[in-house]
């Protein structure tokens, strides 16, 4: 098959994609999925006889077809006895996880009775341990209260007179700090007088300066009046000129002598805004020193109220504490005679304390036969959560099993992986009184996969390979992916784009906000990963070269983003005015790879060097504002990393090519409100997306003409659609009830990409140097 590649090398690209697409890989597809159909009954009467151990599951995934080269049809009947093992494989497991699922929750029953039942015991105990420990211990507490009143009583009686000769002292130290304070004060209220008799001289020169300013701007007005007065002398020259043409010499000498008047008014207009100019700034200079006194006499202002208040604060402490004084001093002779009273009845609470410890004795002989039985139920119940923990760990070892053949049977089939994901309610939303509309299935089948829509009391129900509700986080989100994402350091093609209406959530999904960690997007972590995971294969002779670029479709016209700033505000000005600016043509080479020219590509070596190129195209990248978004992109974003890696123990080489695409939000005009440009934008947007849509129907109906070219959009993703690449799409829902329409055909169009097959993954490596050009796929 490979060698009939080459041998058509001649002929064009997309005309043999056609016929190699419309022949053999179609009658290969379709004659195994008769095969699967026909063997779906059989399976599952085997699937309840057969067992499948954790070797012979490993052994099965790494089983390929061992046919010859040109033995096409044994590689088939290889490939769909391998499929037919895999589906027999997965109903088995999904048997043994309703199995553990049961056995689980008959463990968590036992469980819950045996922790009621100690529960119980444990409670009675405590409850006649406390009744106990409270009787002995409000008995020790009102010895020891009355014990310590005694002693604070006898302390508080000499603080009390030390306390009286203190006040006599303080007294002394604040009439001689009031007396100071007074003439802080006048000295203050000095240089308040002072400061506002400045402030008031520069109001009056700042009222002066506006007076001047005023006067200046009437005499500018005068200049324009008498420049365009010039002007319109000039022009009367020249139609006189074409009609007079026997006086060419006298009105040239007129004309000049006009020009030279326009010149001066034009250097005197000038002078005057220089002027102008200077005395703004001399303005400004007093604004800013009148704010300067004033904020000074605010500050005297508010030191004179506070010190005002501490003298207040102060005369009040001192009445006080006299006051204080005399109320300790009867309190002491009252606390004499209760002192004698509090002793005889200490002695009565020491002949009842007597009473309590023999009761207490009784007691713990009891609370001893309690606790034996409570170590008994302990230990079953410690023997019931081990017996759960090895459940759990076996239901999770049985999922990842389940998911990396789930994986294994997509790529054999060759279909795009389609995630969902519903962003949380915003406050802007309008239906967050109302009831949900989105609910997600708890099933067996379809939990963590299916997602229900409500529309007018009719339930929609769809199924992906992943559902993310709105509580999903990004690491939880680029966890299910980073298996994905390691791919392309492995060697194949990886294409990554989210779609949704605007306002969904696609751009905080791929870039999310890289200034906290927490909430990163996909992009940032990908390329963290890879980073990571490249230093880490170095050890075992590894080097990788890499190679980024981004750039954006803005109405239907390609935009480099890492290019210098002057280029892209001239490349913006172009497309304005629908003239021709810089012209970025795509092409797709024989072994599938698509090259943009003109492009920049820049050569990357660690992630705070992308983390800068990223934000750079974040500030250039096209944004606007509409009625259903604050920040709309008005484009589509397309991030390109291109891996190159050599082994020099091994001398292999391989090729991989990460490709993370933002795309612009469809919208519906009676919604966003756009106008003007908006409104232009959208209908690129919206028409693009179309094509996509058109492409993706080709596609799931295995048409002859696939129409790639209808869009640049189309035609950028060709290998990723239609290719051998690894592709997962995101579409991004939003849970708002007024969006709820917008939501179903985002959902109806992500199953249709979820039906399509595109093809095997191929590895890319060879044993020669690779391409230095960066391609898309």
């Amino acid at each position: 098959m490979f060698k009939k590649k080459e041998a058509l090398s001649s002929i064009p690209f997309d005309k043999r994609r056609k016929e190699t697409q419309g022949t053999g890989r179609r009658q290969v597809l379709s004659t195994v999925n008769r095969q699967d159909a026909n063997s779906d009954v059989g399976s599952t009467e085997e699937c309840g006889k057969v067992e499948f151990t954790k070797d012979e599951v490993l052994a099965l995934l790494n089983e390929r077809a061992k046919a010859g080269k040109f033995d096409t049809k044994g590689k088939i009947e290889q490939m769909t006895d391998i499929i037919k093992k895999l589906k027999v494989c997965v109903r088995w497991y999904q048997q043994v996880d309703e199995t553990h699922v049961q056995d689980k929750e008959n463990l968590s029953s036992s469980l819950q009775s045996a922790e009621k039942r100690y529960s119980d015991k444990e409670l009675d105990a405590k409850t006649k341990e406390e009744e106990l420990r409270a009787t002995i211990t409000e008995m020790k507490e009102n010895i020891e209260s009355l014990q310590e009143k005694l002693s604070k009583e006898k302390l508080s009686k000499l603080d009390a007179i030390e306390n009286h000769r203190r006040e006599k002292d303080c007294r002394v130290v604040a009439e001689k700090l009031q007396v100071s304070l007074r003439e802080e004060l006048d000295k203050v209220k000095e240089e308040k007088m002072a400061a506002k008799q400045k402030v008031t001289s520069l109001e009056d020169m700042y009222k002066r300066l506006q007076e001047y300013n005023t006067s200046l701007q009437q005499y500018n007005t005068k200049l324009q009046t008498d420049l365009e007065v010039a002007r319109e002398a000039h022009t009367r020259a020249e139609k006189e000129k074409s009609s007079i043409l026997e006086n060419l010499t006298t009105l040239r000498g007129h004309s000049k002598s006009l020009q030279d008047q326009l010149a001066s008014s034009r250097v005197s207009q000038d002078e005057a805004v220089k002027q102008k100019d200077s005395l703004l700034m001399e303005v400004n200079n007093l604004q800013s020193e009148l704010q300067q006194v004033r904020d000074d006499r605010d500050r005297h202002v508010v030191q004179s109220q506070k010190l005002a208040g501490e003298i207040l604060m102060y005369k009040e402490s001192v009445g006080k504490s006299s006051h204080e004084l005399d109320i300790l001093i009867a309190k002491s002779g009252s606390l004499e005679e209760t002192c004698s009273l509090q002793k005889e009845r200490i002695k009565m609470l020491e002949q009842e304390l007597a009473f309590a410890k023999e009761k207490l004795k009784m007691v713990d002989l009891s609370m001893s036969h309690t606790m034996t039985e409570f170590e008994e139920q302990k230990q079953c119940m410690h023997e019931l959560q081990d017996r759960l923990a090895d459940t759990e760990r076996q239901l999770f070892e049985g999922e990842l099993l389940r998911k990396k053949l789930h994986n294994t049977i997509l790529e054999l089939k060759g279909n795009i992986r389609v995630f969902c994901r519903v962003r949380p309610l915003l406050p802007d939303d309008g239906g967050r009184q109302e009831a949900s509309v989105i609910a997600y299935p708890t099933s067996t089948e379809s939990l963590g996969r299916g997602i229900d829509v409500v529309q007018s009391g009719n339930k929609h129900p769809f199924t992906f390979d992943k559902v993310f509700d709105h509580g999903a986080s990004q690491e939880e989100v680029f966890f299910e992916i980073s298996q994905l994402v390691q791919s392309a350091l492995d060697g194949y093609k990886v294409c990554i784009f989210a779609y949704g209406q605007t306002g969904s959530g696609k751009t905080y999904t791929m870039m999310g906000r890289p200034e906290t960690p927490e909430q990163k997007g996909l992009i940032p972590r990908s390329l963290e990963q890879i980073f990571k995971t490249s230093q880490s294969l170095s050890t075992q002779g590894w080097k990788y070269k890499m190679q980024v670029s981004m750039l954006e479709i803005y109405n239907e016209s390609i935009r480099d983003l890492l290019s210098t700033s002057r280029t892209i505000a001239i490349e913006s000005v172009r497309a304005d005015s629908s003239t021709s600016g810089r012209q970025y043509t795509i092409t797709h080479d024989v072994n599938g790879n698509t090259h943009v020219s003109d492009l920049t590509i820049v050569d990357v070596c660690s992630i705070g060097q992308i983390s800068s190129l990223l934000q750079q195209a974040a500030q250039s990248r096209s944004v606007g504002k509409t009625h259903m978004n604050e920040q709309s992109s008005r484009s589509h974003f397309v991030f390109t990393l291109r891996i190159s890696g050599v082994n020099e123990s091994t001398e292999q080489q391989v090729q991989g090519v990460l490709n993370l695409i933002d795309l612009a939000g469809s919208e519906r005009l009676s919604r966003s409100g756009a106008t003007g440009d908006r409104l232009k934008e959208t209908q690129a947007i919206n028409k693009s997306l179309s094509a996509l849509s058109d492409v993706i129907f080709a596609l799931a109906k295995k048409e002859d003409h696939v129409p790639f070219r209808n869009s640049k959009l189309t035609y950028l993703l060709q290998p990723c659609l239609g290719g051998d690449s690894k592709t997962l799409m995101f579409v991004n829902i939003s849970p708002d009830p007024s969006s709820t329409g917008e939501s179903l055909c985002s959902l109806r169009f992500a199953a249709r990409v979820n039906a399509c097959e595109i093809g095997i993954p191929r590895r890319q490596t060879s044993a020669k140097l690779l391409d230095s050009r960066l391609s898309y796929g």
